[in-house]
């Protein structure tokens, strides 16, 4: 399979080991596959499969450079003991919907399926094309990749992971699991912005041409870690397939039958691989798009117009608080049948004007496959109570969101199409948050404290994971401005 880029044409091709290793197209655009697999996915086949059988498949559907043996190392690898879980995702229902649980990895979040996998992906392409430069990983975070990229990274060969977060922007959790985790080979640094002004440089940077050179000169090349990266995005689509086949298997749904996903959302990147799920044959009716108090993906699902100039929020779900959703750019590209050119537009007019406007037969597809809505910081806190008092069930922020946003698409459009709400984060990753929406007071401590102030309310053991949070060493936070991020990459790498 090879992969171009959504704003070039189709003369600038990769496959799949180059596409994971470069990360980002020259222009700024994303890869995706040239020809995109139809659907050849027999659900009846997946019904026996275990999650690291079912990655498998999937990963070969579109990264066919890599062999038989190839994945299953990577797969074993990245779905291992370092789960808590040995099913790795787990499915419960709760309240008239099912909450898929994404966050038994090491971080205690959804980022984690897909970032055990990339490092591996990486390390096995660099390998294939023989590849003698050093991968430089450059990331921004809104809180969960940096940690999970780190993680994943941690003491991998020929890889260096420099993640730029937003100062005050992340939770204290997410905060310890980026600056406790200590490796030569990690390096994580605050900027004073929010998360697109890291995203936005960390963008530039890429795309420096000059820069680029100097770091091939110095046998240097960057990658990213970020959903924008194909080798991030794909791992996702696997836990759409296995929990309907888990739905299927528990008779709660017949085979064929269509059902909802709902998912909490910033960057796009995770609603994106249901909507890849979709085009692969799941069978999908709505996928439901839930955002935070920065709702630019409510307002444009909604009017068509993405419009990133608006006050930006620092809120309880720290993860969501985005305005420029990278990742809609492959959606887009994809309803637009494919044209770079229409493309190239609209991201230029995002980047020069702040806003762009879909044509209206684009507008009329977007109403057909997705549903949008958002919940304020209140109506979280409200969420996770409502649950929690409903069925015993502790939802984190994020969660929440989807969770919020879920039931009140149900009570408006009457749809009765069994849904499926993405669960994204523990609540032990966010417990100032969801201490005070059950108890409606404070935590005595922020962070780890909290967490145990928490854990003495849910009065629940703390196992493997979430132990292994308390026990991460201290941190100091480097802090600078966003415009010298490119100076401090320099330093770090030393050239």
């Amino acid at each position: 399979m090879q992969y171009r880029s959504t704003r070039a044409n189709l003369n600038y091709q990769l496959d799949a080991p180059a596409a994971i290793i470069q990360g980002l197209s020259p222009e700024g655009g994303l890869f995706v596959p040239t020809t995109f697999p139809k659907p050849i996915f027999d659900l009846k086949q997946f019904k026996n499969m275990s999650y690291q059988e079912m990655a498998k498949k999937v990963l070969a559907t579109f990264f066919d450079d890599f062999s038989d043996d190839q994945l299953s190392q990577i797969v074993n690898e990245a779905y291992g003991n370092q789960w808590d879980d040995k099913e790795i995702v787990k499915i419960t229902k709760h309240a008239n919907n099912y909450y898929l649980e994404l966050f038994h990895g090491p971080t205690l979040a959804f980022k984690d399926i897909a970032l055990q996998i990339l490092p591996r992906l990486m390390h096995t392409a660099i390998k294939i094309k023989q590849n003698d430069s050093d991968i430089i990983i450059l990331t921004a975070t809104s809180g969960d990749t940096g940690g999970a990229a780190m993680s994943g990274f941690k003491g991998q060969e020929h890889t260096h992971v420099i993640v730029f977060y937003p100062y005050g922007g992340v939770s204290p959790v997410q905060l310890r699991q980026m600056l406790g985790l200590k490796g030569d080979n990690l390096t994580a640094i605050a900027i004073k912005g929010n998360f697109d002004d890291a995203q936005t440089n960390v963008k530039k940077i890429f795309n420096n041409q000059a820069l680029v050179k100097k770091l091939k000169l110095n046998k240097l090349q960057f990658s990213s870690a970020n959903s924008m990266n194909i080798g991030r995005l794909v791992p996702q689509i696997v836990y759409y397939f296995y929990s309907y086949v888990q739905l299927v298997k528990n008779g709660e749904i017949t085979n064929g039958q269509e059902i909802n996903f709902s998912v909490p959302t910033g960057n796009f990147g995770d609603i994106l691989a249901g909507y890849y799920a979709k085009k692969l044959g799941l069978p999908i009716h709505k996928l439901i798009c839930a955002s935070d108090q920065n709702n630019v993906l409510t307002d444009f699902f909604k009017t068509g117009t993405y419009d990133r100039q608006r006050k930006f929020y620092l809120t309880n779900s720290p993860a969501m608080d985005i305005l420029v959703s990278s990742n809609l750019e492959r959606l887009l590209f994809d309803l637009y049948n494919e044209d770079s050119n229409e493309l190239a537009q609209l991201m230029n007019e995002l980047n020069t004007k702040g806003k762009y406007t879909v044509s209206p037969i684009v507008k009329e597809k977007l109403d057909q496959l997705f549903a949008a809505g958002f919940a304020t910081e209140d109506e979280v806190e409200t969420e996770i109570k409502r649950i929690f008092e409903k069925d015993h069930y502790t939802l984190d922020p994020h969660t929440a969101v989807a969770s919020f946003v879920t039931n009140k698409y149900q009570e408006a459009s009457h749809d009765q199409a069994p849904t499926v709400i993405i669960s994204t984060a523990s609540p032990y990753k966010f417990p100032e948050t969801v201490f005070h929406a059950l108890t409606k007071k404070d935590v005595k401590e922020k962070g780890i404290p909290a967490i145990k102030e928490l854990n003495a309310f849910l009065q629940e053991d703390i196992t493997g994971n979430v132990n292994n949070l308390i026990k991460a060493g201290n941190y100091q936070e480097q802090i600078i401005k966003a415009s010298e991020m490119e100076n401090t990459l320099l330093n770090i790498l030393d050239i």
